[in-house]
């Protein structure tokens, strides 16, 4: 925005367009989780790397504390590898995307804020802090208020 723009913002419309969001931001959110779970269910039905009933009684290698039984526990299969490394190759965009959500919300409320107090600059600083996604920049515009 430059200065020759004008500012126009309804309040009311902005306060409804993030009511909107919101919900579909928590609705992004569960179905993260139901992602999550389906792959780690996935990971378990597939089976280990050990066959059969001795999945469960093969003891690990490694060090224990004296005086305590071998570990023992299933032994990670190829699929569940597999899986975990898709997540963690995932992990960045996940990330950044519910990070722009953020951004947008934090940013639309605080230009808006600022918009109504009066203050065009940091309602500016806010839109531009939002399409930068730089969320340390909106927390500290939102908690100067």
């Amino acid at each position: 925005m430059t200065a020759n723009d004008a500012w126009d913002i309804e309040p009311q419309g902005v306060q409804s367009q993030l009511r909107l969001v919101g919900g579909h931001a928590g609705e992004l959110v569960k179905a993260r989780a139901a992602v999550y779970a389906a792959l780690e269910e996935a990971g378990r039905a597939a089976g280990t790397a050990v066959p059969g009933t001795m999945a469960r009684a093969t003891p690990l290698h490694g060090p224990v504390p004296a005086g305590q039984p071998p570990l023992t526990a299933p032994t990670l299969g190829p699929v569940a590898a597999a899986l975990g490394e898709y997540l963690r190759g995932r992990q960045p965009q996940i990330t950044a995307m519910a990070e722009r959500v953020e951004a947008a919300v934090l940013g639309a409320v605080t230009a808006t804020n600022e918009y109504v107090e009066g203050d065009l600059d940091t309602a500016k600083q806010a839109q531009d802090a939002a399409r930068a996604v730089r969320l340390d920049l909106l927390r500290d515009l939102g908690a100067n208020r």
